[in-house]
């Protein structure tokens, strides 16, 4: 045991069983199955596979387990490893799909899967998985059956105006669609009475909270929904980190002298860019400055109204992630007063450069604190987060 690195435990998660891998890496950098089984995914049978895995490690190497996010069958095991002190890290299946494709694995089971979930833990450093807190697991639940709700609403809505265009209305359908119609708008107002309760039960979260909503066009649903799918922008310490993580990043497409298309990714949390969809629109209808500007600018250079909305959702995630980590209040006038600082400072340079003044002492008395367009000069505010 004393020429070994480290050891990761690969989990292959479905709905009813985990299926574990062992693996170990020596000195030499060579891979090594030590040994491979299946548990059902209960209680019992994580506690059962805490026993085999415990018999198998060695204690004083380092022991890693990765598992890929599989819906909310993960978090149950992914739970209680950690509440035990093991770390554990959790990856998105497409990630782990293109590891396993770089291998040259062209069949696809569960043993494989596992098999190469151990093999990855072991070969890189993966962040270690973070819990949401109760609170934000309650509120995560709340938003999403919310935007279900919402989603069902807009389904039967849609089958009414069918029906009452069509040549043959039924009655009894049309009696149908309306009381699931009233049923699901009395869960819908239920379900955001419920999220603003959560909100409201904590003071300093709920004072946060009303200074991003100082920004026209975003209601508390929005911002709830980002706070839940983000668990509160606690792990998120650079804005490029969020703009991947919602899906908002730049794909290129180029090779040589080929120049494929470039496009958005959409390669991460799908609720979040639907929760950014309608403030998009809010924000330019209500003229907010910076993002009627950007708007303005997109399609001067020719890019269709969807291009020009979703670089204003990317920009208006990207503020509110920036208010939130400050603690600050949204000021539309921003961006004015700061190109207006920049002017002046350029003025006071050109000047100094004729009187034969030197740029240091113009920075002497120069405005401090310039920011950049999605950055507040204030310093960073305590981090709040849901207990």
């Amino acid at each position: 045991m004393k020429n070994l690195l480290c050891q990761n435990l690969g989990v292959d998660v479905s709905k009813d069983s985990l299926d574990v891998v062992f693996s170990t890496l020596d000195m030499e950098r060579q891979v090594r199955v030590k040994a491979s089984r299946k548990f059902a995914n209960t209680p019992a049978g994580i506690r059962q596979l805490q026993r085999w895995m415990e018999s198998k490690r060695a204690a004083e190497v380092e022991l890693r387990i990765l598992m890929e996010a599989t819906g909310v069958y993960y978090e149950q095991l992914a739970w209680f490893l950690h509440q035990q002190g093991y770390q554990v890290s959790v990856i998105l299946p497409t990630k782990a799909k293109r590891y396993l494709q770089a291998l040259g694995h062209r069949s696809k089971n569960d043993s494989i899967d596992a098999k190469g979930l151990a093999r990855m833990g072991l070969e890189q450093l993966l962040p270690l998985w973070q819990p949401l807190s109760q609170n934000i697991y309650q509120l995560r639940l709340l938003t999403r059956q919310l935007e279900d709700f919402s989603n069902q609403r807009t389904v039967f809505l849609n089958q009414l105006h069918a029906l009452h265009h069509s040549a043959f209305a039924v009655k009894q359908v049309e009696k149908s669609l309306k009381k699931m119609v009233r049923t699901l708008e009395k869960s819908i107002q239920e379900l955001e009475e419920a999220i603003q309760e959560l909100i409201c039960q904590d003071p300093l979260l709920a004072e946060r909270v009303e200074k991003l909503l100082a920004i026209k066009g975003v209601g508390l649903k929005t911002v709830a929904v980002l706070l839940a799918e983000t668990n509160g922008f606690a792990t998120f310490e650079k804005q490029g980190q969020l703009v991947s993580y919602s899906g908002y990043d730049v794909v290129e497409n180029q090779s040589g002298k080929r120049s494929g298309k470039t496009r958005m990714s959409k390669k991460g949390n799908a609720h979040i860019r639907r929760a950014m969809h309608l403030p998009a629109f809010s924000v330019v209808r209500y003229k907010e400055p910076v993002f009627a500007a950007l708007h303005e600018r997109l399609l001067a250079k020719g890019k269709t109204k969807m291009q020009a909305y979703v670089a204003v959702q990317r920009k208006l995630l990207i503020l509110i992630w920036t208010l939130w980590r400050k603690n600050q209040v949204y000021d539309p006038l921003h961006d004015q007063r700061h190109q207006k600082q920049k002017e002046a400072i350029l003025s006071l340079e050109a000047g100094a450069s004729l009187s034969g003044v030197s740029a240091a002492d113009v920075n002497k008395v120069a405005p401090q604190g310039r920011a950049t367009q999605d950055e507040h000069p204030a310093p960073i505010g305590q981090e709040l987060s849901f207990r």
